[in-house]
């Protein structure tokens, strides 16, 4: 159907590169397969992006001359990013995320840091678990369907990326991302049935992206997203790395009462050293979530897990991480 169709062709992956002097014409029968598909995420996931930057803006405004006036640009659902400012529409299907001037802390970087780890994505396999981000400069929107608080906030947030002329409000610097529900709004109401999936999607995320090289860094619930197919999609990448780049070691014991009771660590610790018995944190707001994944993905605490999937990759060892079921492939018949 469509929308398994959709799914080879889907935001969180890398994109075709075909060669051809005409691309509308394969976007026109693409569109017929995966009628709920947008034109220029069809141009966009044949490698056309340039063009699919253009026929998303034609796109935006055209939605935004069709709605209400009382719909307003706000605050994307979620929790406030550190990083980040996130705004979108009500019914729009994408948020626009813009670099705070300031970041809230205890995030600790530049904004050049922040640019070269989107930077990154781009040019990594996001292994269908990365949602794609386009980069704008000098993105016009019209001032009057943003709201007060919204405005107040970009005045706050960003004064040095905003400028206005009349009715215009462009932002200098932007990039555009697929709408997704949080997966920590999407579990609270979410049926037993529902979490076990969610849940074991979001611990498949974290192990394709570990074997595709990429470590999220900040893995909480509330920097993954859930599709409209179901599946779970990381989409903050202030902290991403490469997998190799980090050294995973086991907390250590402690020797005597005074270390025990430490509320800080009392053993060396570098920047890139990483201690995956700390994952469990991640739900300490959510212990129906927590018993799931410790059932589905406890390996992930394990220091081990992460050493092996680094010599895999040092060994050139590639995982395939195929978009569709694999009841779907074709079968190899030998001669």
């Amino acid at each position: 159907g469509s929308d398994e169709i959709s799914m080879i062709f889907s935001f969180t992956r890398s994109y075709f590169m075909v060669s051809t002097l005409n691309p509308a014409q394969y976007v026109a029968v693409l569109k017929r397969m995966m009628p709920y598909k947008e034109i220029f995420e069809l141009f966009t996931s044949i490698g056309f992006a340039k063009h699919g930057k253009t026929a998303f803006y034609q796109y935006a405004v055209s939605f935004t001359k069709q709605i209400p006036v009382e719909q307003k640009y706000n605050s994307a659902p979620g929790i406030k990013g550190m990083v980040m400012l996130v705004f979108t529409l009500p019914d729009f299907d994408y948020v626009y995320k813009v670099i705070k001037d300031r970041f809230t802390p205890p995030k600790d970087m530049t904004r050049k840091q922040v640019e070269e780890k989107y930077s990154m994505v781009k040019s990594s396999d996001r292994a269908g678990r990365m949602a794609d981000v386009q980069e704008f400069k000098y993105l016009a929107f019209d001032k009057r369907r943003f709201s007060d608080e919204m405005l107040a906030e970009l005045y706050k947030e960003v004064p040095s990326m905003v400028q206005t002329s009349g009715n215009a409000l462009i932002l200098k610097h932007v990039y555009v991302e697929r709408k997704m529900v949080p997966l920590n709004l999407y579990l609270p109401n979410a049926d037993d049935g529902s979490t076990y999936s969610a849940i074991d999607e979001y611990g498949n995320a974290i192990k394709q992206l570990a074997a595709a090289n990429i470590f999220p860094g900040d893995m909480l619930l509330k920097n993954f997203g859930v599709t409209r197919h179901g599946r779970v999609v990381f989409y903050d990448y202030d902290e991403i790395c490469p997998l190799t780049e980090c050294n995973f070691r086991k907390i250590p014991e402690a020797r005597t009462d005074e270390e025990e009771m430490s509320a800080g660590a009392w053993f060396d610790v570098k920047d890139n050293d990483i201690f995956p018995e700390e994952f469990r944190l991640f739900f300490t707001g959510n212990p129906k979530a927590r018993r799931v994944f410790n059932q589905l993905h406890a390996d992930i605490y394990d220091y081990r897990f992460w050493q092996g999937l680094q010599q895999k990759i040092a060994d050139g060892y590639v995982t395939d991480v195929f978009p569709y079921r694999r009841q779907k492939r074709f079968k190899r018949i030998d001669s």
